[in-house]
């Protein structure tokens, strides 16, 4: 992200206003705030992603309670703020850190492998290829039934068994989409209505609602929110814009820039200690209008006791065992004295990033102990410092290292791919075609064994000419029936060249021409689609744009007229 503004802007970004789930708790804000470090950046503010949201629509001065339904790709959050006089108070949050758009997407891409399991008896979940590009169209897909009632997914050659290649052809629709997904809609109900309740409001007196992030332009999901707060859900801020935009204006806020904008967040998990008997104490409840800061006075459990443990936790349950513990540890040098008599002084601290401090004072002796609580396994700022040397140190070793692990990704893929043509084409191809691309994946799998990233690409470029190879001599058998479904005689030869058709476009190049077409003659779900396919002499290499591998398929040469 560092590299991309830097791009964009033209000159080094050396600080940052970083968004966050509003239900993250602290180690997530702090692991955040070091990953920022460890890229070079001066992390000045973290915030909420529903508070920026609502900077973002409330900078023309619109005033009133707002609540901000943001359903993004990996969380969910609703926050209720109140806007008057630019000051922008959030009131209460609430949210789901676990749901998202990649559960819908999930949730799709299961019944799709269930249905093809169904229909083929092949179970997808076991080509690791196949379930990857099943998994970019079933995104495809949910994306499209935001405008559309019904949508077709259409994977060809999406695996093959020893009957031959297997195609996925699906028609989904909105309804059925939705019935899919229903269950996860229906937990976004819960939040707001805590939400509210913590707000100390009803649903009436919301003015306006905004929804943030992609899965928000889902119509069920529109019709959940308007069911819920009683009205329709505003389209005034764009919901994949709106969180960087309010992101932005926090950074003009800190920088000077903007007036006249006060910005008060809130913490959104109650902040405790473990007290006798197990028990969470409370010092700071959720909700609270950060940065804030709170003491109380605890006493020792038992006679003659000389030292303390303080347990700092994190959650709604009423046993500390049942909430998150954020970090512990000991105030030593307590005067023994009978129990109940030392007064310990704990101190709560929380930041306007919402990240924790806790301090912890024998009064009698002043003695003090503090700590700032970290991730788990969470970095020290001498960690952080040796992590942003050793990447500018070995930032040339570690792009090297990076494109050779691609390299080897590639390598894998085509070995994959090549592999699965041979095993579905061998028994029709002639022996040394067989003996050629043998050794290309020999040889291939040869240079994998060293680091010699030239030489991997050189043996994958190989690779990927013998595949082609795969597909031709399957061709020159059909031939002739390709060229009677196209109307001319089985000995007609056909020109290399082609000219412009009404209804397809190509380019040359070397002795292949790539043609654009709309298939007008094939049944079936390739039928209205666009596809790139190869033409040499008077055979067919079918390249549909996705596929990895080339197929010989006589009826496509239909196609070309």
């Amino acid at each position: 992200m560092k590299e991309t503004a830097e791009a964009y802007l033209g000159r080094p970004v050396s600080k940052a206003v970083i968004t966050v789930p509003a239900y993250f708790n602290d180690a997530q804000r702090q692991a955040t705030k070091d990953a920022g470090r460890i890229a070079g950046l001066d992390v000045l503010r973290i915030i909420n992603e529903p508070t920026a949201a609502s900077l973002s629509y409330g900078m023309d001065r619109k005033e009133g309670l707002v609540a901000v339904f943001d359903l993004g790709g990996g969380t969910f959050d609703i926050s209720i703020l109140e806007i008057s006089g630019g000051v922008f108070e959030v009131k209460a949050t609430n949210g789901d850190t676990f749901l998202g758009g990649e559960d819908f997407d999930n949730a799709l891409l299961q019944h799709l492998v269930d249905e093809f399991r169904k229909e083929q008896g092949i179970d997808l979940t076991k080509d690791r290829l196949a379930l990857q590009r099943l998994r970019e169209a079933a995104e495809k897909a949910k994306c499209e039934l935001s405008s559309t009632s019904q949508t077709d997914i259409n994977i060809p050659f999406i695996t093959a068994d020893a009957t031959g290649a297997k195609h996925l052809s699906f028609t989904l629709t909105r309804s059925k989409f939705e019935t899919l997904v229903n269950p996860l809609v229906e937990r976004t109900r819960q939040p707001c209505k805590d939400c509210l309740r913590d707000a100390g409001i009803s649903a009436k007196d919301i003015t306006e609602v905004i929804l943030v992030g992609g899965m928000s332009r889902m119509p069920k999901v529109q019709e959940v929110v308007q069911e819920i707060f009683g009205r329709q859900p505003s389209k005034n801020v764009n919901p994949d814009e709106c969180v960087a935009m309010g992101a932005a204006i926090q950074g003009g806020v800190l920088r000077g820039d903007v007036k006249d904008i006060l910005l008060l967040d809130v913490t959104p998990l109650s902040l405790g200690i473990e007290t006798l008997g197990g028990v969470f104490t409370r010092l700071i409840n959720r909700n609270t209008t950060i940065p804030t800061k709170k003491s109380q006075v605890f006493s020792t459990a038992a006679d003659g006791q000389t030292q303390v443990g303080i347990k700092v936790l994190q959650g709604e349950r009423e046993m500390a065992a049942d909430n998150k513990l954020l970090g512990q540890f000991d105030l030593v040098g307590i005067p023994p004295a009978p129990r109940g008599m030392p007064q310990i002084e704990v101190t709560f601290d929380i930041d306007a990033n919402g990240i924790v401090h806790v301090g912890a004072k024998d009064k009698a002796t002043n003695k003090e102990q503090a700590i700032t609580i970290q991730s788990s396994g969470g970095l020290s700022d001498s960690d952080i410092d040796r992590m942003v040397r050793e990447a500018e140190q070995y930032a040339g070793k570690d792009k090297e290292r990076k494109a050779l692990i691609e390299a080897r990704n590639d390598a894998d893929t085509t070995m994959y791919s090549v592999e699965r043509s041979l095993n579905e084409h061998k028994e029709k191809l002639p022996s040394d075609v067989v003996e050629a691309v043998q050794a290309a994946i020999a040889d291939l799998k040869g240079s994998l064994e060293k680091d010699n990233l030239e030489e991997i690409r050189e043996k994958i470029s190989a690779a990927s000419r013998h595949h082609s190879r795969l597909a031709r001599p399957c061709l020159g058998k059909r031939a002739a029936a390709a060229r009677l479904l196209l109307g001319g005689r089985p000995e007609e030869p056909r020109k290399r060249s082609m000219r412009r058709r009404s209804r397809g476009t190509y380019a040359e190049s070397n002795s292949q021409v790539v043609v654009r077409v709309r298939c007008i003659k094939l049944f079936g779900p390739w039928e209205g689609q666009d596809h790139e396919i190869g033409v040499r002499h008077s055979c067919c290499l079918i390249a549909v744009t996705g596929i990895q591998s080339c197929t010989a398929v006589s009826i496509w040469a239909g196609v070309l007229h």
